[in-house]
């Protein structure tokens, strides 16, 4: 299995402080620009590159463990996967300590991590990317160049939630919100998944 995840932080849970107009003739459908924010919610999500199908979490926060969570429960949805590969970007929750023991666990790993900070596998965030993308694990991270998170399939996806969803959504609530996003997620996934085929061959372009 191939997977790309992010997050998308900070959705705003807007009310409209009064009913969208509609559309009449001369004029565009014109939304109610005052609202009520109810707060924020954090997607954590996962588009699988073969099939166009996303996984995701909606939760209060995007810490270490709550990435860590989120891989569990990708795994759990993914049963039977016999290698799991994540292209990520370089976010330092994507490289936490919790994220190299889980994967320790899952792989087998039996050597010494060393401690956070001081030695080892754990000593720095780059000492830890290395291990994670090593390619004999259960889970393997492959993370897009520094500068280039564009490059991962899901930011495609969350373009497409922003501009069927969240840009001009009216939400009551967090429950509402979070409602919504997944919803549209199950709508996606019956119907509208497909994998994306880039065209760019990666060939320099000419000014």
């Amino acid at each position: 299995m191939t997977v790309s995840v992010d997050e998308m932080t900070g959705i705003q849970a807007i009310e409209r402080a009064s009913e969208t107009l509609p559309m009449r003739q001369g004029y565009f459908e014109r939304p109610e620009y005052e609202y009520i924010r109810h707060g924020t919610q954090c997607l954590l999500a996962g588009f699988d590159v073969a099939t166009g199908k996303v996984f995701a979490l909606c939760q209060a926060h995007r810490k270490e463990v709550d990435f860590v969570a989120f891989i569990k429960a990708l795994e759990e949805h993914h049963y039977g996967y016999k290698q799991l590969r994540i292209i990520a970007d370089n976010l330092n929750t994507h490289q936490s300590e919790t994220l190299v023991r889980h994967v320790a666990r899952r792989s087998g790993f039996e050597g010494d991590l060393g401690i956070k900070g001081e030695s080892g596998i754990l000593k720095n965030q780059v000492s830890r990317a290395e291990f994670l993308g090593r390619p004999c694990h259960k889970i393997v991270f492959n993370y897009t160049p520094k500068h280039a998170s564009w490059m991962n399939q899901i930011e495609v996806w969350f373009g497409i939630l922003v501009k069927k969803v969240i840009k001009r959504g009216n939400f009551s609530s967090l429950e509402n919100l979070k409602f919504k996003l997944l919803n549209f997620i199950d709508y996606h996934n019956e119907h509208a998944a497909k994998p994306y085929n880039w065209k760019y061959s990666g060939e320099v372009l000419n000014s």
